[in-house]
């Protein structure tokens, strides 16, 4: 299939990337060769690392980084904001609905049963109202490109979306690395989210909050997979870092211990996963919530980011409905296309998914971070086999889509520039307004010719730069 290649259209470099492929042909092979270790080891005396659940060799690795930048023209980037900030309105708007008066179910536009036997609907949810309205306060919406204007959601990650701290620390490393480049090449900023997330958090404080609101970071502590960013982004707000230990329900309002006793927290923006939060309303053997919290934030005394119950926007059979959610909340067009998608639960959909697995991509309904998915073209004939079991046996389990050719960027290589594939994972702040810093992660497919970018699965990260053209 033909790939796009964002920095070359034939034989001619695209406009984004004149200024860049200028000053590259003059750099020597060897400085930048030097520059590449160095970025290695600004990331591990950072401390950025990233846990790879299964992996026998190592609880933690670092991230691989490379040193060329992607690049966005101004022009490309007010289309995606545009894109963006309509799904997510829409996304917004959807789940207000499905926990008050359903009126998507109701005009028929989405089946029942998608949303009554979802495991990630929560139905202590309904008729709760989250301060502001607002459910989805930080969202990571991973897009991938095929064309020159052709641009798709690959996924909405509206529960505890990750990978900011390596957008914050990929610009940061660059700019001392190439501190000639920036002085050159007018690229926007990126470095005040922590200030505009911190904002945007403070603006979901609850209705009865007076004053300026006390946040805190929960995490499930050291031993998750994004650890370092919990941690990061609690210093660079500068708010606590709390865990579920910390905290206590006093007197209706969540507390956290200090030295001085207890302090009320107003908004909590949380790291880990519904079914964690709070033992007396979902798993009761959970140690990393906080028992009551629920009851606290249902009677609207603490903010909590996201909301719970937003996990099910990121259901994988709710987004192959995603283009009549935004119509039916918009009262237009969806801007951003969505990849065409196979839902396994119905007949005819698994005949035909079982018939092309091998050039289909099947993906768990829950499922994230690569894990549990497979990729038709690069399996083997007994992993497709496999698979199909699983697909037989639990259909609903499944979505599949076609294999797009992701666009390419080019990646620093020991023969010098080589494509690989690329998506962009933009993140979005909302509150009474919605923020979209310029750029976000740039995850890259290492290994030539593959299509899995997830750092979990080995994947890489770029600096995504957006021009300010």
């Amino acid at each position: 299939m033909d790939t796009f290649d964002e920095m070359r259209l034939g034989n001619q470099i695209r406009p984004p990337y004149n200024a860049y492929a200028s000053w590259f042909e003059r750099q020597d092979a060897e400085r930048l060769r030097i520059k590449s270790e160095d970025a290695e080891k600004v990331f591990r005396r950072t401390g950025i690392t990233f846990a790879v659940y299964g992996d026998p060799e190592a609880a933690e690795r670092l991230i691989p980084f490379d040193i060329v930048p992607r690049i966005l023209s101004g022009k490309e980037w007010r289309l995606l904001v545009q894109g963006i900030e309509q799904r997510v309105r829409a996304l917004n708007a959807f789940l207000y609905d499905i926990y008050h008066r359903q009126e998507i179910l109701k005009a028929g536009r989405i089946p029942t049963d998608l949303i009554a036997r979802n495991k990630a609907f929560v139905p202590e949810m309904i008729g709760v109202r989250p301060p502001g309205g607002v459910y989805t306060h930080i969202i990571g919406v991973d897009i991938v490109r095929t064309g020159e204007d052709e641009f798709y959601v690959l996924e909405d990650n509206a529960r505890t979306p990750s990978g900011v701290s390596y957008m914050l620390e990929n610009r940061e490393t660059m700019m001392q690395l190439f501190p000639e480049l920036f002085q050159k090449i007018r690229v926007l900023p990126v470095e005040n989210y922590p200030q505009l997330l911190r904002d945007s958090l403070a603006a979901a404080r609850p209705d009865g909050c007076k004053g300026s609101p006390t946040l805190a970071v929960l995490t499930p502590g050291s031993f998750n997979s994004a650890y370092f960013e919990h941690a990061f982004l609690a210093d660079q707000m500068g708010v606590e870092l709390v865990e579920g230990q910390d905290l206590r329900v006093v007197d209706g309002r969540v507390a956290m211990r200090t030295t001085q006793g207890y302090k009320t927290i107003d908004v909590l923006y949380r790291r880990l996963d519904d079914d964690y939060l709070d033992p007396l309303t979902f798993k009761p053997d959970s140690i990393l919530g906080v028992p009551g919290i629920m009851d606290v934030f249902r009677a609207g005394n603490v903010a909590i980011a996201n909301a719970p119950g937003t996990s099910i926007a990121d259901d994988k059979a709710i987004y192959s409905y995603m283009p009549e959610i935004v119509e039916f909340y918009t009262g237009c067009k969806a801007i951003l296309r969505n990849v065409p998608t196979w839902r396994c639960a119905d007949p005819e959909s698994l005949s035909y998914v079982l018939d092309n697995l091998e050039e289909l991509v099947v993906k768990e309904v829950h499922g994230s971070g690569g894990y549990g998915m497979l990729v038709g073209p690069a399996a083997s004939k007994e992993e497709r086999e496999a698979f199909a079991a699983k697909l037989r046996a639990f259909p609903s389990n499944y979505i599949a889509q076609p294999t797009l050719a992701l666009s390419t960027c080019p990646v620093l290589t020991e023969k010098g520039l080589a494509p690989r594939h690329v998506d962009l994972r933009p993140f979005v702040l909302v509150s009474d307004q919605i923020k979209i810093v310029p750029g976000g992660l740039t995850r890259v497919a290492l290994k030539e010719g593959s299509l899995v970018v997830n750092s979990s699965q080995g994947g890489g990260t770029k600096d995504t730069w957006v021009l300010d053209d």
